[in-house]
């Protein structure tokens, strides 16, 4: 019994330093991990999440996915009853056609005006020039006429002739007032013809402004048929459809959703205390909780840019002195490297990430 006691003793010595050996490997361990690592299982997945609402409102023509359904970039997910819009745009453009044809109507009507203006002037100019001979022609016969009664009252003149001479000076009196008379016609007519064609210079600029006041409503118009089309943005699932064929649809109400599981990077909470240690760039490794066999990698891409409580809906103040201090998490984002086994994760998976400080 005396011998059996001290080998128990040993035993217990060497289980108890083997004990204390691993305790000592675990915490050397965990102070080299600790310096060499920063990690959280507050992190997930994320993606683009597309929340789909109409652009018009309409009735429903015909659903074209399932939900849950695996869709293609470009691929036709909703239609709405387009006959009404079809025939706006139809209606837009023959006003559009029409008011390009007033446009050449009202040039030409315009270039008309201007020659019948320029035209105008130069028959005034010409008027300037008869009044001109028509003065020379009364200033002679007055002359004339001055003469002959000179000679008429010395008698060297017959009476006849003197009376022959008074009538064209009345002639050459007349041919200068008519021509005056024309003159001034002329002058009004011309002025007349150049505001006829400076207004119709006008219309043209207007019914070109009609143009394109027409091209913005077709452009509007077919914006409005385009949206009649509900098309996939990005390939991804499309799901949350909440509409039937044949509902009244009004414009931003929402229709389905559509999550872009291709196109994935995690999102890690860090604890404030971490964030001293965590730069962009540093290499990320990441183990999904959903799949244990899935290893992924990446790396640090950018700050959230403020603590997760400032985007709560009702952010927490501490302007009162009583509160309790909390670590607040910070939002990182981290870039995935490799792309084996994405095919099956989804945004909202959990995560767990571990960042290499050096």
């Amino acid at each position: 019994m005396e011998e059996k006691a001290p080998k128990n003793n040993r035993m217990k010595l060497l289980i108890g330093a083997v004990v204390v050996l691993a305790v000592l490997a675990y915490a050397v361990s965990a102070y080299l991990n600790g310096r060499s690592y920063e990690t959280t299982d507050n992190a997930q997945l994320d993606g683009d999440l597309l929340p789909v609402r109409a652009g018009i409102s309409g009735y429903v023509s015909s659903i074209r996915f399932q939900d849950n359904q695996e869709i293609r970039r470009g691929d036709t997910l909703i239609v709405f009853d387009t006959a009404e819009r079809k025939a706006e745009v139809e209606r837009i453009s023959a006003e559009l056609e029409n008011a390009k044809l007033n446009v050449g109507v009202s040039r030409g009507m315009a270039e008309a005006s201007l020659q019948s203006a320029n035209a105008a002037v130069f028959e005034s100019e010409s008027g300037q020039q008869v009044i001109q001979s028509a003065r020379s022609s009364y200033d002679q016969a007055l002359a004339d006429l001055s003469r002959a009664k000179q000679l008429l009252e010395i008698r060297a003149m017959t009476q006849n002739a003197y009376e022959q001479l008074q009538t064209s000076a009345d002639i050459a009196k007349a041919t200068y007032l008519k021509a005056k008379a024309q003159m001034r016609s002329s002058t009004s007519n011309s002025s007349g013809l150049k505001t006829r064609a400076l207004t119709e210079g006008k219309q043209v600029v207007l019914a070109g402004n009609v143009i394109l006041q027409k091209q913005a409503e077709l452009d509007a118009a077919k914006a409005q048929l385009k949206h009649a089309f509900i098309i996939a943005p990005f390939d991804g699932i499309v799901t949350r459809r909440i509409v039937q064929t044949g509902q009244y649809v009004s414009a931003g109400q929402a229709l389905c959703a559509v999550i872009n599981h291709h196109e994935l990077w995690v999102t890690a909470n860090f604890k404030e205390t971490q964030m001293n240690k965590i730069k962009p760039g540093q290499k990320v490794d990441i183990a999904i909780d959903a799949f244990q066999d899935i290893r992924l990698t990446g790396t640090i891409d950018s700050y959230g840019g403020a603590t997760g409580a400032r985007f709560a809906l009702v952010p927490p103040d501490n302007s009162t002195g009583n509160f309790i201090k909390i670590a607040q998490r910070f939002p990182v984002r981290i870039k995935l490297d490799n792309r084996s086994g994405k095919d099956q994760l989804y945004p909202g998976l959990s995560a767990f990430v571990k960042v290499k400080l050096n």
